[in-house]
């Protein structure tokens, strides 16, 4: 009896722990002064919180994750080489707010003006990889919009590849909370320069050459535990927003802050719901599966083919549940009939937590097996028989 009072004392304590946390929350989040906001787990895709998400405004520098994006795209793609020569233009040249100086005719490798994105948020090194990288800054901003809308970007428009205040060139923190999810997964190398304080470029022109020094705008990755990143932004129109990223024991957080009114507050609000995050969410991923059998194939040349799990399988728990206590059951069909190719679907490895389905993995078939002809039957019965008379 008094081991069922200490389990429910404990019950107790982490309901009540968990009200009086969300309680301060929504404390903390009354007291938010920016517009719109997003806490986006990066590993799974669900949104934590939200305020005004889906609102199309203004996002200033921000605009420079899909820029990154889409650099880190066309060099994954092989579109060119880190280190290829990118020489600056006129136009790229001339653009206004912040930047690294840029002079017409200059060059500065890929790399280095990928630096100066990630790290300053240089307009002018932001359109010159534009350009670089499509042909024109009209060329790439349509690229812009054409990956927005894979992405399911729905209140997105962009303009420009920088972020520079025009009529129309807009997104919401829900959106951004997207192409940010997609940078960071998909290129978690970006981060050798989103967690970079402070660096330098060497301007080369006719002059001769000169030390040029680089800050992080982001002030989140100098004390902020386990900032990741990512890109901040402001103008007169956006006010200050920022995405800001961070990861703590396998959870990826990202917290999206628009049209803050000013500099620390946005940083301050940031935090607030990182802080949020980490203080409640859970993240289960299944490192080690279940090992598969072999599968019994009928009607082809041989007689079993090996099996595969389709990725891996993750869940955020919100509710402070044990997550050691997820139970893991495989499903497989009994058989399956020639011809098999790799990738049909064999089963499923389900998960489970209090007899609550949490989802499941696909199994699938990795071995191709035509289906058994004539003579392929009459070759096993003579094996057969051969093998009978020794």
């Amino acid at each position: 009896m008094k081991n069922w009072k200490g389990v429910l004392t404990i019950l107790l304590m982490s309901v009540l722990s968990l009200g009086f946390s969300l309680s301060a929350f929504a404390a903390e989040t009354d007291a938010l002064q920016l517009k719109s906001a997003v806490l986006m787990d990066a590993g799974t895709g669900t949104v934590l919180y939200e305020k005004n998400s889906h609102e199309a405004m203004p996002p200033a520098s921000v605009t420079k994750v899909m820029t990154l994006l889409l650099i880190y795209e066309a060099e994954a793609a092989g579109q060119f080489e880190w280190e290829e020569a990118v020489q600056v233009s006129e136009h790229a040249a001339s653009m206004g707010g912040s930047q690294v100086f840029l002079e017409p005719g200059e060059t500065q490798t890929a790399a280095e003006l990928t630096k100066c994105i990630a790290i300053a948020s240089a307009n002018d090194a932001a359109v010159a990889m534009a350009e670089f990288v499509a042909g024109s800054e009209e060329a790439f901003v349509e690229r812009m919009n054409r990956k927005a809308e894979e992405l399911g970007m729905q209140e997105t428009h962009f303009v420009n590849a920088c972020g520079l205040d025009v009529d129309g060139h807009e997104t919401s923190a829900y959106d951004i909370a997207l192409m940010s999810r997609e940078l960071m997964t998909k290129f978690p190398e970006v981060q050798k320069y989103t967690t970079t304080w402070q660096d330098t470029i060497i301007h080369k022109t006719r002059k001769g050459e000169s030390e040029f020094g680089l800050t992080n705008t982001n002030q989140l990755i100098k004390w902020y535990e386990g900032a990741t990143g990512l890109k901040t932004g402001s103008t007169g129109k956006a006010l200050y927003c920022l995405s800001g990223t961070a990861e703590r024991n396998g959870l990826h957080l990202i917290g999206v802050v628009m049209a803050a009114p000013d500099f620390k507050t946005r940083f301050a609000d940031a935090q607030t719901l990182l802080n949020y995050g980490y203080a409640n969410c859970k993240l289960y991923e299944d490192k080690e599966h279940l090992p598969l059998p072999q599968m019994p194939v009928t009607g082809g040349v041989e007689d079993e083919v090996g099996l595969t799990y389709e990725g891996t399988f993750s869940y955020l728990s919100l509710k402070g549940e044990d997550l050691g206590a997820i139970e893991k059951k495989l499903v497989l069909l009994e058989s399956i009939p020639a011809p098999v190719e790799p990738g049909q679907k064999a089963g499923v490895l389900e998960y489970s937590l209090g007899g609550k389905k949490l989802g499941e993995v696909n199994v699938l078939t990795n071995g191709s097996i035509r289906e058994a002809g004539y003579m392929d039957y009459l070759k096993k019965l003579v094996g057969a028989w051969k093998l009978n008379r020794q």
